[in-house]
């Protein structure tokens, strides 16, 4: 008689595998550079691994100094710093031991489709369908009340899994527990991170946008950082000097980027900033548009019901950028009418008893306004595409400021 394997011990099976295989790389980056070269580094010449390989033979150069040891740890928390932005993963716990912590899931970066170009036909009267998983993404157990559902795509995880694989800190289990089950909602660590919706063609790009400009990951930015960093970039891609106006919009975008006025943005947010504004430029508006869930299409669609209430299905220009504004809306703890404890954005949780929000309500009872052009289903969904995929990560910050 067969035997039968679940599909949890067949997970289980794959992180022990996981953990041996990480084992067995850790020996091998203790052996020196020069014995573990890689036959083939020529023919990767240009790629994001390249980088890394370049920062293990500065790092081996540097150990035959007499400040070797320093260096040399420098060296290689910056290759592990390449390493996880390669791999786009973020940054490992230091308080999860192996014998307790999971292995988290490798990220396959997606690929781009031959028809994703192509228009998308997404129906307002159509409504969506969309329910939760029933069991957690990483152990595979329901326990009903304990699944913390996210926002953005049907997966549901146990606080303690996510704690585990180093997905949340110990101190705002709490506050995310809160989030998952308010109106505001929360993203799990997939759709939190937009970095993983970029092509391997396209980190590699913004990985050496990264390295030209003297970018190190994982390092906070000041404004003067920031502002260097538009300059050169610019430059790279042989666009015009840098005007007045376009320094005050990245002014602008850099407050956006620190909500706390602490005089610097942090590395995951200055790289979700980054991440959306290369899918701005080398991705259509109906490529966008694909990359929209069930869950964001049901909302979007519900605030543009909500606008159109003459019934010709047309909304003035002016309702539509005030739409994308408050995607962006942030949520705070002295908010009265809000229970939410951590500072949010976007779409409602599906498992919010609330059909909308005070915010889709309130753009009803804007003052008249002087007419303007009108925009329809089709061309409010392409426009609004980018801001709801900004909308996104978790974090107060702003990652692509809508215009005014």
């Amino acid at each position: 008689m067969g035997v039968l394997v679940s599909k949890r011990q067949t997970v289980e099976q794959v992180q022990r595998v996981s953990l041996a295989v990480s084992a067995f790389k850790d020996g091998l980056r203790e052996r020196p550079a020069a014995k573990r070269k890689p036959e083939g580094a020529a023919s990767r010449r240009g790629t994001i691994e390249d980088a890394v390989q370049e920062l293990q033979e500065e790092a081996a150069a540097e150990g035959g100094s007499p400040a070797g040891p320093s260096r040399q740890e420098g060296g290689s928390r910056r290759r592990a710093a390449w390493e996880r932005l390669r791999d786009g993963r973020g940054v490992e716990p230091e308080e999860l031991g192996p014998a307790t912590s999971l292995t988290p899931p490798a990220s396959a970066r997606p690929t781009r489709g031959q028809h994703d170009d192509e228009p998308i036909e997404i129906s307002l009267a159509q409504r969506e369908q969309v329910t939760n998983d029933e069991m957690c993404e990483v152990c595979e157990v329901w326990t009903a009340e304990s699944l913390l559902p996210c926002r953005v795509c049907t997966r549901v995880y146990h606080d303690g899994c996510l704690h585990r694989m180093g997905f949340l800190p110990q101190d705002s289990a709490a506050e995310v527990t809160e989030a998952a089950h308010s109106e505001a909602g929360w993203s799990c660590y997939s759709c939190d991170n937009l970095n993983l919706l970029l092509t391997e063609e396209e980190m590699r790009s913004l990985s050496q946008s990264f390295r030209q400009c003297k970018v190190t990951p994982e390092s906070a930015l000041t404004l003067d950082d920031f502002l260097n960093y538009k300059r050169l970039s610019r430059q790279q891609e042989g666009e015009q000097p840098t005007s007045e106006e376009q320094e005050e919009r990245d002014t602008l975008q850099f407050a956006a980027l620190d909500p706390e006025k602490s005089g610097h943005i942090e590395w995951v947010d200055f790289l979700s900033h980054e991440s959306i504004l290369l899918l701005q430029r080398t991705r259509t508006q109906n490529a966008l548009l694909r990359l929209l869930t069930g869950k964001e299409r049901e909302r979007v669609r519900a605030m543009f019901l909500a606008l159109g209430q003459h019934g010709d299905g047309l909304i003035s220009e002016a309702e539509s950028r005030r739409t994308q504004h408050t995607w962006f809306c942030k949520r705070h703890k002295e908010t009265p009418s809000c229970n939410v404890s951590i500072s949010h954005v976007g779409p409602i949780s599906e498992s919010s008893p609330a059909s909308s929000t005070s915010q889709d309500q309130a753009l009803l009872h804007r003052e008249p306004e002087e007419p303007s052009r009108t925009i329809d289903w089709p061309a409010f969904l392409r426009e609004s595409a980018i801001y709801i995929l900004a909308a996104r990560p978790n974090s107060p910050a702003v990652h692509l400021k809508p215009s005014a």
